[in-house]
């Protein structure tokens, strides 16, 4: 396990008080370490999670060449008569139904009707679409240059061959891929354990749902984002609701946390020169670095570990009290989100949301981001990365243009509920003028 020290150490420079997007990646990589426990589930329920071995396919999937499609089949051979005008004439002598093999034997010059999926009978290779033959009394005709041998077949094995890997470790679980995994028989998949993550808000001035408001307070909406976030990634969720300012309830929550949890997440009390017990308690228990980071919004951000036991502060010594099917890399991860609501679920998707997949062993997904003509002039400062609240849509020509929300406040939250996409402005980037060409994140996967 690597101190934030030694992290720090091997980054070119790194300044905690500016902190570019790539350089918060990078260092979270080098942070957060994969579960390595794993339980084996019914495949109805390996939804959404992570496949922690090779899945090495039993069978051969199809298991036997077969059509693509309803119609006629024969040798292909036959299609290369002396006169490339005449029609192939063919006989019809039997029908192959899907799921039964065909058990006739064939002649030059003859033909079988054949299903969508049936096997094709040995020595039979192309198959005609039923609606392209002229049927006649003795059987059908196949105009000349119709088809060529070997078409619409399938091969046996052409989708999944015998004894080869039919999805990878570290594959997240979607539904074409529970599909793949029910096509070669398999009634169960071994995957990663849950993630375990805690996450509370802090703060005196924050409200939870059904509380009487008052004066100068805000209903809590950073935790059902979260939690919201955390349950599409195929968490499990430890939901400690709001913690005030006080320092022995927070004290208690990061102890709490820490026991419970894989890694810990908190909205609020992380500005970096803020007097704040959410910061005095974090140093206290753990090993966290406090950062300003070059990005809007979002920038103030804490991140490191939380000690569950003396152990985890000195592996030398002492003995843990976790439960020990947690990760054991020397506490839980913890990540101080800004209290802003857009600014916490901005920060979630750009850092969070990787960390924690790099945690569960997945393979890392290919985030979609598209090119799009922007319809408006976006200010825009070199020096920060900005991920502004956007809509993105496909004109008459087929181009790709995109215009912001409108107000871009860190606390809008109805602009990212309008939102169907981040306009992602690079960090060296400046002014965006009308046409020019911007990157965008698409969010509807996400949020």
């Amino acid at each position: 396990m690597k101190t934030l020290d030694e992290i720090a150490a091997q980054l070119q420079a790194y300044d905690p008080q500016s902190m570019t997007v790539s350089g918060v990646q990078t260092f979270l990589s080098q942070l957060v370490s994969v579960v390595r426990d794993t339980e084996t589930v019914p495949l109805i329920d390996a939804m959404d999670r992570v496949l922690a071995q090779d899945l090495v396919s039993p069978v051969s999937v199809p298991p036997h060449d077969n059509s693509a499609m309803d119609g006629y089949a024969f040798d292909g051979s036959q299609l290369t008569p002396l006169d490339p005008h005449t029609p192939l004439r063919l006989a019809v002598v039997g029908t192959a139904l899907a799921g039964k093999a065909w058990q006739g034997q064939l002649q030059p010059g003859q033909c079988i009707k054949i299903m969508t999926g049936a096997i094709l009978p040995p020595g039979l290779d192309t198959v005609v679409p039923q609606e392209l033959v002229h049927q006649s009394e003795s059987g059908i005709e196949v105009a000349a240059g119709l088809v060529k041998p070997g078409d619409n077949r399938r091969l046996c094995g052409e989708d999944l061959a015998l004894g080869k890997p039919a999805l990878r470790r570290g594959d997240l679980l979607t539904p074409a891929r529970l599909g793949l995994a029910a096509s070669v028989g398999v009634t169960s998949l071994v995957v990663v354990r849950r993630l375990r993550v805690a996450y509370f808000s802090t703060g005196d001035e924050i409200l939870s749902s059904g509380e009487v408001p008052r004066e100068g307070a805000v209903y809590d909406s950073n935790r059902y984002t979260v939690l919201g976030l955390l349950r599409r990634l195929g968490c499990e969720v430890i939901d400690m609701g709001v913690v005030r300012d006080d320092p022995d309830l927070l004290e208690a929550a990061f102890t709490q946390g820490a026991v419970q949890a894989d890694a810990i997440i908190t909205s609020g009390g992380v500005s970096v020169g803020e007097a704040d017990f959410t910061k005095v308690m974090m140093k206290r228990l753990g090993d966290v670095a406090f950062w300003r980071i070059a990005m809007r919004p979002g920038r103030p951000m804490a991140v490191g570990r939380i000690f569950r036991s003396e152990t985890d502060r000195n592996p030398v010594s002492g003995t843990g009290a976790a439960d020990p099917g947690l990760s054991r890399s020397g506490g839980a991860v913890v990540f101080g989100l800004p209290g802003n609501p857009v600014a916490v679920m901005v920060t979630f998707l750009a850092f969070v949301r990787p960390a924690l997949l790099q945690m569960m062993g997945a393979n890392p997904p290919e985030e979609p981001l598209l090119m799009a003509h922007s319809q408006e002039s976006i200010r825009k400062k070199p020096g920060r990365t900005e991920y502004q609240r956007g809509l993105v849509w496909t004109a008459a020509d087929g181009s790709l243009q995109c215009r912001t929300t409108g107000n871009q406040g860190s606390g809008v939250l109805s602009s990212m509920v309008r939102a169907n996409a981040l306009i992602l402005l690079q960090h060296d980037q400046a002014n965006v003028a009308p046409g020019d060409l911007v990157t965008v994140w698409p969010l509807h996967h996400l949020v």
